[in-house]
Order: C-alpha cells, then sequence, then structure tokens
C-alpha cells in the first residue's frame, strides 16, 4: 500500500466504517479524493456482524457504478419472486420479474439478498489497496475539529457521536415493536423466493441466501423479541415454525438471534456546515421491505455526485441536506404506514386491507408502481432511470 497522507492533510475525514462509511470513502477516493477513515472497531470486528441485506436495483446501480459488482458476484443470492401475504386479511400478492420497468428485468433479479461478511472483506480490501485512503481503525477517532478536514462525515450510526457533537437534533418514534434477526436453515421453501409476513404482532421477512440458509427478520413486541432470542436453540426453531407459513419448516439455527428496538428517526438537517450525516446517522426506519441500507447507499450516491460535480463547500453540503430529505422522508412514511396498516387487527384496516391486496394482486400496473418505489426509490418513480 502506498504511504498514507497524515490526518492534517485528509481532504474528507468519514468517520464510521460500516458499510455506508467504508462505501463512501471508496466511492470518494476512486475520484481522486484524500480519505480519512475512521472507526473504533478494528477491520476484524467490522466483519464479524451475523447479518444480512436486501439489496435493490438502486443500489445495484451504485455497486455497478463503483466497479464492485462483479466482486460481489459469488455472494449475492438473487430472489426472482417476493411473496407478500397477510394473515389477518388472508390476502396474497406476487411479484414476479415481470412488474419490474423494463430497464431491471434483464438483470434477471427483482433483487438480491447479500452477507454482511463478504461484504466487508470486500470493501476493506479495496480501501487497503487505495493510496487516496488512510484507515484509522480499532481506535477512537479524535475529538471533532473541523479544521482538520475539508469535509467532515458522519456515518457513525443512529447513536452517532458526531452528530451529537454537531449539536444536530433528531425527530423519533421509536416503535412498540422490536426487531429480531437469525440464520437459519429452512425446509419447504420456494426457490429463489423472499417472503413478507404481515401479522398482528408485525412483519415477518424470510430472505434467502446461500445453501438452503436464510435470513429472518422478526418484528414482535420488544419483551416478545428478547425472550424468543434468549430461548434455547430447538425452542427457538419450534416458536419459529408457529408463524412460518404452512409448508415452511426450520431445521437448524445458525446463529444466535439478535433482538434490538426499532425506531424511525430523521435528523432535522442533514448538514451542518462544511459536515453531513450519511447513512444512519442521519435517519432510520422500519425494516418492513428492506429499505434501510439502500436508502444509506442513495445518500452515498447523492454526496458522491454533488462532490464530483460542485467541488467541497457549504453549499455542497446544503444541496446533499436538501436532495436527500424528500426519499429519506417519503421511505419513512411509507414503511411507517405499512407498518400502522398490516400490524393491527381493526375490523376497518382489515377491510381495507381485504379491499387493498386483491387489487394489487390483480393489477400489472399497480405491482409496477409499488415494485418501482421499491427498487429505484420513490423519486424515480415515473422517471428515466440511469444506464
Amino acid at each position: 500500500m502506498v504511504a498514507s497522507p497524515s490526518v492534517a492533510t485528509a481532504l474528507i475525514q468519514v468517520r464510521g466504517a460500516g458499510p455506508t462509511g467504508s462505501l463512501l470513502a471508496l466511492a470518494l477516493a476512486q475520484q481522486g479524493q484524500t480519505v480519512l477513515l475512521e472507526d473504533p472497531l478494528t477491520a476484524q470486528e467490522l466483519q464479524s456482524r451475523s447479518r444480512a441485506y436486501a439489496i435493490t436495483h438502486s443500489s445495484r446501480r451504485l455497486l455497478q457504478r463503483l466497479d464492485l459488482w462483479e466482486s460481489l458476484d459469488q455472494s449475492l443470492v438473487p430472489f426472482t419472486r417476493l411473496d407478500l401475504r397477510d394473515s389477518g386479511s388472508g390476502g396474497r400478492v406476487l411479484f414476479r420479474q415481470q412488474d419490474l420497468r423494463k430497464q431491471n428485468r434483464h438483470h434477471q433479479a427483482i433483487g438480491w439478498i447479500l452477507d454482511h461478511r463478504p461484504l466487508m472483506r470486500v470493501l476493506l480490501d479495496r480501501l487497503q489497496q487505495s493510496p487516496q485512503v488512510t484507515l484509522g481503525l480499532g481506535k477512537d477517532p479524535e475529538p471533532l475539529d473541523r479544521s482538520s478536514a475539508a469535509l467532515i462525515v458522519a456515518a457513525d450510526g443512529p447513536s452517532s457521536p458526531t452528530r451529537q457533537s454537531l449539536g444536530i437534533d433528531v425527530f423519533q418514534h421509536p416503535y412498540r415493536q422490536g426487531c429480531l434477526t437469525a440464520k437459519v436453515v429452512l425446509r419447504g421453501v420456494e426457490p429463489e423466493g423472499a417472503y413478507e409476513l404481515f401479522r398482528p404482532e408485525g412483519p415477518l421477512a424470510v430472505l434467502p441466501m446461500t445453501d438452503g440458509t436464510h435470513q429472518v427478520v422478526w418484528s414482535a413486541p420488544m419483551q416478545h423479541c428478547l425472550d424468543r432470542a434468549n430461548l434455547a436453540d430447538g425452542a427457538f426453531l419450534d416458536t419459529l415454525a408457529t408463524v412460518l407459513p404452512e409448508g415452511m419448516e426450520p431445521d437448524l439455527l445458525l446463529d444466535r438471534p439478535a433482538a434490538f428496538p426499532q425506531t424511525w428517526m430523521l435528523a432535522r438537517n442533514l448538514h451542518h456546515g462544511l459536515a453531513v450525516l450519511v447513512g444512519e446517522a442521519g435517519h432510520r426506519c422500519h425494516p418492513v421491505g428492506g429499505q434501510g441500507l439502500n436508502l444509506c447507499w442513495r445518500d452515498v450516491e447523492t454526496l458522491t455526485d454533488l462532490v464530483a460535480t460542485q467541488g467541497i463547500s457549504p453549499r455542497t453540503a446544503a444541496r446533499y441536506s436538501r436532495r436527500r430529505w424528500p426519499d429519506l422522508l417519503m421511505v419513512g412514511l411509507a414503511t411507517d404506514a405499512l407498518v400502522r396498516l398490516f400490524s393491527n387487527r381493526q375490523p376497518l384496516l382489515v377491510a381495507i386491507r381485504q379491499l387493498l391486496l386483491p387489487c394489487l394482486a390483480l393489477s400489472a400496473p399497480l405491482r409496477r408502481l409499488c415494485l418501482s418505489a421499491m427498487t429505484d426509490g420513490p423519486l424515480r418513480v415515473g422517471r428515466r432511470l440511469p444506464d
């Protein structure tokens, strides 16, 4: 690796080296920017997280632009069907490849599931090879000093110390639901099928991974999530079996389930002078629909495009904030509405679902509209997609 520049000469300081911070640092480095990437976790610790992400076409385009798609190809698990079911109303909608916009159909998938570990391995390998990047991993970042960098990027997670140091307030709505994630081996699952199961206690997603493994994202009251996470393996699988669709059976638990609270959070501003918030430092939404990481990576796309075309200035930071807010607000409102509509037994809302889901199942234009908003982002609906 070429000798790294010193902290004093770093033009852009990225604080937080998770998937979003690392991708941003790499994207800026490919533009020729000098980047300092800091995180209190070591490279090994950054790769050790056990979870998986749903990758949409907006993220696919970004990874292709950054020449990362082929490097991740063996780790990307495509799904060609998205099976949406509502236990309260009995409704069901099946999304297929033909429901995608024309420009996305030839990629042979509605979306992809990507494990955290190979993703971080590829990102960190590329960062270590880049002469434009200084890695400061495994030690606490220095106190915030705005004179040491031309641009400071907070990518240090939902509790972001950087955001707090900048004095940026956030809007927060804690959900009564928590979220439990686990990797399990399942039988009776359609090949290349992903499932979003709406239940009164909260949505349950089943996402395909390699060799019959599936990522389960199980929303429920937080205490239920904690209790289930502490069950013995056999008891956990028995409990999971009671909520899966008929014919789907769990065989093996591959990791310890992790439970965490769910919050809709949005920073009141995504910039302060020459500092910006990226990823979960600036926003979080309910995991229904798998929008979280894709929202974060659209932050990366917007910021790098602005830096490339307009340079680094307070005006660039302000424009980034204005451009990202509509997407973040629309996705946050949409996921919140889905949870409120489907996670209850109120007769009026059940009746609405009984009317809505059959209409969606029968209408190809409605399915295409919904899938476009999910896979390309709501701001791309009805607009020409990038090549």
